[in-house]
């Protein structure tokens, strides 16, 4: 049982998360909800002790709460911050485990919030990065260095393109080359857990776009080949403390 006496929320403040707790277990109010989610995920990515003291209520309501499921992912994805709750988040495994269990069976009924919960079970498997930056495919950049000749890159995968690319602020995306998408086969590690999972969900649009995130680009400047997501990881994803 938590102490919320000792629990303050994003506005520095005490006793107010349990009181709307309670309100949204009860009805299911929209006005709670609002309010929890500004004091359990602060702008700037913080987070506060209420919110992984929260996290496992969350988590029970996660089933048939969407507001559930959105807030908790939220609060995941910013579980590698500085937020100086480790031992709070610590005592939070068993709920984040549940969690995950929660977010596979809703994934698999094909949900209006498809995208929603998949980047909150990014974010309960501990990939913050991806967690953070993945979108619909629709209109997404991944800015990288070249590890080769260090240039600035930018990667697109959207309706507009596929490709690598130098951008020019005048000129827009200039010295395109296409990207080479991995094949399904050759797919291993989270590449291959994230395409597997939304392949069984019936994603096309997101199984081709990771397809793309997981492939190979081709510098502008150098003309060098590198893969994606290894540099696009190894730039952005955070060092656990």
């Amino acid at each position: 049982m938590e102490d919320w006496a000792q629990m303050r929320d994003c506005r520095f403040e005490i006793g107010r998360v349990p009181e709307l707790l309670e309100r949204v277990e009860r009805d299911d109010d929209a006005d709670a909800w609002k309010e929890l989610g500004w004091r359990l995920v602060l702008e700037h990515d913080l987070v506060s002790p209420a919110s992984f003291a929260a996290l496992p209520r969350l988590v029970r309501l996660a089933p048939r709460s969407a507001q559930a499921r959105a807030l908790a992912g939220e609060i995941l994805g910013r579980a590698a911050g500085r937020h100086g709750c480790d031992a709070l988040l610590a005592g939070c495994a068993g709920a984040i485990a549940q969690f995950r269990e929660v977010l596979d069976r809703h994934l698999r009924s094909r949900p209006a919030d498809y995208l929603m919960s998949f980047l909150a079970l990014l974010s309960a498997e501990e990939e913050y990065h991806w967690a953070a930056v993945l979108g619909d495919f629709t209109d997404d950049f991944y800015p990288l260095a070249c590890p080769h000749c260090d240039a600035e890159v930018v990667i697109a995968i959207g309706d507009y393109g596929r490709y690598s690319a130098t951008r020019d602020w005048n000129m827009g995306d200039v010295e395109r080359r296409d990207l080479r998408p991995a094949a399904a086969e050759g797919l291993t590690g989270t590449g291959r857990w994230m395409h597997e999972t939304v392949v069984r969900d019936g994603q096309k649009t997101l199984a081709d776009g990771i397809r793309h995130l997981f492939g190979d680009a081709e510098c502008p400047g150098c003309a060098s080949v590198f893969n994606v997501a290894d540099e696009y990881t190894y730039a952005n994803r955070p060092v656990m403390r």
